[in-house]
């Protein structure tokens, strides 16, 4: 039974903290490495959600009203534009950035924890055998805590893309919703966005890892033996897989998210009556399919450059990213 820590010739603990963020760990897998991956993972959903609010926007909006915009991803960023002008599709900007770096400290970090620590107990022969148990577990784990943070400010986001005069910037928008609906405003869409998230992740991760995996063992390769340049590659070229299958597994509830959030969506009554009111009006075929396209385009393009800022993000903190090892490599 061979586990991490013999590997590496030193104990996975916690108590071995470097005060100094970008210092190499003297551990690999310490503390300090856990604090630099949730750092990391922060500032890559902090970025890549950011840079394409836009393309967000113009998917929100094609979720809320097919029927107004119905003219494609290009049409609909012509028509919001014309409509509003080119600063509406930042609307939601703030909330976007600081919503997904608190969601991506806790995603990523999380999955590092979880992870890190499951192979440690099964010993690294067991986790290969049973890698993608494990992505999956630990995605599902870090995406629940992330989802809890995340939640209120999805809820703002929405409720300004889908109505440009509901606020005036974040603060203002959750005051409005504080007064308005109470705390339970906030958290009206957390099943939906468990619903959605959850499968997301856990197929991003999952799918990202295994095709990584893939990917180096094709290549004859452990990723310790390549330079930065190949393994961004294959973080990138890996994440857009990855990307696409999961944007097509959470599209379903991606659009009952947007469509709880709009003020007097689905009627009055309990959360799953308004979402099977909403399900049974929009059909399935078109809660699988409107906004789908806009969506893989964002999503492929969003995970693959997640893992990719994610990895130049560690290796500049002096973190070595942990991969799984094939006992028989």
């Amino acid at each position: 039974h061979k586990s991490l820590s013999t590997i590496k010739n030193q104990p996975i603990t916690m108590n071995s903290m470097n005060p100094v963020l970008l210092a190499p760990s003297p551990v690999q897998y310490d503390g300090m490495y856990y604090l630099k991956g949730a750092a990391a993972g922060g500032i890559c959903c902090s970025i890549t959600h950011g840079a394409l609010t836009p393309v967000d926007v113009v998917k929100t909006r094609v979720q809320l009203d097919s029927a107004k915009y119905n003219r494609g991803l290009i049409g609909g960023f012509r028509q919001i534009i014309a409509e509003e002008g080119a600063m509406a599709l930042t609307t939601g900007l703030g909330a976007t950035c600081i919503g997904y770096f608190i969601q991506g400290w806790f995603k990523f970090g999380g999955v590092e924890v979880i992870k890190i620590n499951i192979v440690d107990k099964l010993g690294v022969e067991k986790a290969w055998e049973n890698k993608t148990a494990i992505y999956l577990t630990a995605a599902a784990c870090a995406e629940t805590v992330a989802d809890i943070f995340l939640c209120p400010l999805e809820a703002v986001r929405i409720r300004s893309v889908s109505d440009p005069e509901f606020c005036d910037g974040l603060a203002d928008g959750f005051s409005k919703m504080a007064k308005n609906e109470g705390i339970m405003g906030f958290y009206s869409g957390l099943l939906p966005i468990l619903a959605k998230q959850i499968p997301y992740t856990m197929a991003k991760f999952g799918v990202q890892g295994n095709a990584a995996d893939s990917m180096y063992t094709a290549m004859g390769k452990k990723p310790s033996e390549l330079g930065k340049g190949a393994n961004l590659g294959v973080s990138l070229l890996s994440g857009v897989i990855a990307g696409v299958a999961a944007a097509i597994i959470s599209h379903p509830a991606d659009t009952l998210l947007s469509k709880v959030n709009k003020a007097g969506a689905g009627g009055d009554g309990p959360m799953m009556t308004r979402l099977a009111n909403i399900a049974s009006e929009i059909g399935f075929y078109k809660l699988c399919t409107v906004g789908l396209i806009p969506r893989c385009v964002m999503i492929g393009t969003l995970t693959a450059g997640q893992f990719g800022i994610f990895d130049t993000v560690m290796n500049a903190l002096g973190a070595s990213k942990f991969h799984f090892t094939n006992p028989n490599a």
